[in-house]
């Protein structure tokens, strides 16, 4: 089995961006497939995990990655439709029931979910799902936007006065603002901030020091290598993270890519796939893989259209 029929002989969160984005099939094949997330296989076992007051896990956000935000990550990694019935359902439960009571500061514990609390890591990831989701962000995106820093990209210590980013804050708020503009369209700020964004990440190589061009070994918060690929990567920054990002945006990648790319080759394996290098700690809501130092379906996805975007970029 080539590595291509391995993905298409998997769940439809799965199959159906393989056709979108490595087999080019038809517009239709591929919405047909996208539909069946939300009643089949993994989209459907997590909508199915849905409390009546909108949360799952019991909280808006937790330390044990199975909350509301999480969730929602997920799904919109699975690519859910938000113009589905049930995605519209459970969205909304979200929007009209949850709140941060409990899952943050006080001052914002009345605070509905979309609106956010006060860490650019977590609003990153709470707007990102937002506005994939058509939920009103504005005002969180607005907020970020105050919170950059110099060197272009975020900390989650804003609150604190950080003056130096980290990597993945710094990813976590890009993921939201390109999501706001595929949602709204393009705003000047927005875009700008974005591109500043992008800057400096390809001024690290995706994964070196600015000031030596060293590798950097270890993320000084969680110990965790750039190098080894995970997901759900919920916080954390990974090199192939970063250059998903890099391809969802439309960038053209420059020569500042090409390390990033060359260790993203080296990992393949002689079958074709990638491995699960790394499951962060937490309790998953449903098991998505076949866990650490397996085969990874989710990282082959995303290692061969990136690999895929850029050949096709000529770089």
């Amino acid at each position: 089995m080539t590595a291509l029929d391995w993905l298409l002989d998997s769940d439809p969160a799965i199959r159906w961006q393989v056709m979108r984005d490595l087999t080019d099939a038809p517009a239709e094949e591929v919405a047909a497939e996208r539909a069946r997330v939300a009643t089949e296989g993994l989209g459907a076992q997590l909508l199915a995990l849905q409390a009546l007051d909108g949360r799952w896990g019991d909280a808006a956000w937790n330390r044990g990655w199975d909350s509301t935000m999480h969730v929602l990550w997920l799904l919109r990694e699975m690519g859910l439709d938000p113009a589905s019935t049930e995605g519209q359902h459970a969205v909304g439960l979200v929007r009209d029931r949850v709140t941060w009571q409990g899952c943050g500061p006080e001052e914002c514990d009345q605070n509905r979910f979309f609106v956010g609390e006060v860490e650019p890591c977590i609003n990153g990831q709470v707007a990102a799902s937002g506005a994939y989701f058509g939920q009103d962000v504005g005002a969180l995106i607005d907020r970020v936007l105050t919170e950059q820093l110099p060197d272009g990209g975020w900390n989650c210590e804003a609150p604190q006065r950080s003056t130096h980013s980290s990597f993945n804050t710094t990813i976590c708020v890009l993921e939201a603002l390109l999501e706001d503009e595929l949602a709204t369209g393009s705003r000047p700020e927005v875009t700008a901030a974005r591109l500043r964004g992008q800057e400096y990440l390809l001024e690290r190589r995706l994964f070196r020091r600015r000031s030596t061009g060293a590798i950097i070994e270890r993320d000084r918060k969680s110990g965790a290598s750039f190098a080894r690929f995970g997901f759900p990567a919920w916080w954390h920054y990974d090199v192939l993270r970063g250059l998903e990002h890099l391809r969802r945006a439309g960038a053209s990648p420059d020569a500042r890519a090409a390390d990033a790319i060359d260790l993203v080759t080296s990992k393949r394996r002689a079958d074709g796939r990638w491995l699960l290098d790394v499951q962060h700690p937490g309790r998953m809501p449903i098991e998505i893989d076949d866990g650490e130092g397996r085969p990874s379906r989710w990282n082959t996805l995303r290692a061969l259209r990136v690999l895929r975007w850029y050949e096709r970029t000529g770089s």
